[in-house]
């Protein structure tokens, strides 16, 4: 098996992955990729796109959401599958569990000016439930997958999905 990361992604998020790479003998390799974050050499018609969490998730979808799409669109142009692999844990194991994710950007905090105190009050940002309903349309759409995993799993699922046999030591 031989990946390819590519180069935009940055060496201090990625270096748990790598090392899972090195510990089970993957060979991988930085450089620009079409669409993604990671490549088999071996299939190269599916790609990961890696998210951090589901606020980065969230962003792309939403205020991201044209640019985000035209990869993806990109993508099945060229009739690549395109998987997006998010990196949340903490109770997101698959789609259905985003609809309980609570947004940290659903509450603000401020300092009330009349009594000097502390207030919390509800913002307009997306709730789990919408999001749910986004990532949803957006399988049906466009053809792509949004699976979960937590960061410590992360290397390890990248070369499940690829095709790879995971050798845990």
């Amino acid at each position: 098996m031989n990946i390819q990361i590519d180069s935009r992604e940055k060496a201090r998020a990625i270096r748990k992955i790598v090392a899972e790479f090195d510990r089970q003998g993957v060979d991988h390799f930085v450089s620009k990729l079409y669409v993604g974050d990671y490549m088999n050499y071996d299939n190269p018609r599916l790609i990961i796109d890696r998210k951090q969490d589901l606020t980065e998730l969230c962003g792309n979808v939403c205020q991201g959401h044209n640019r985000f799409r035209d990869e993806i669109l990109r993508a099945r142009e060229h009739g690549i599958e395109i998987i997006i692999l998010c990196e949340h844990g903490r109770g997101i194991e698959c789609l259905e569990d985003v609809i309980w994710w609570r947004n940290p950007r659903r509450v603000e905090r401020y300092k009330d000016p009349h009594t000097g105190r502390w207030m919390e009050r509800e913002t307009k940002a997306t709730t789990g439930d919408k999001l749910y309903k986004i990532l949803c349309t957006f399988e049906r759409k466009y053809g792509c997958r949004f699976l979960f995993c937590e960061k410590k799993d992360t290397g390890k699922r990248i070369i499940e999905l690829l095709g790879g046999d995971c050798h845990d030591q």
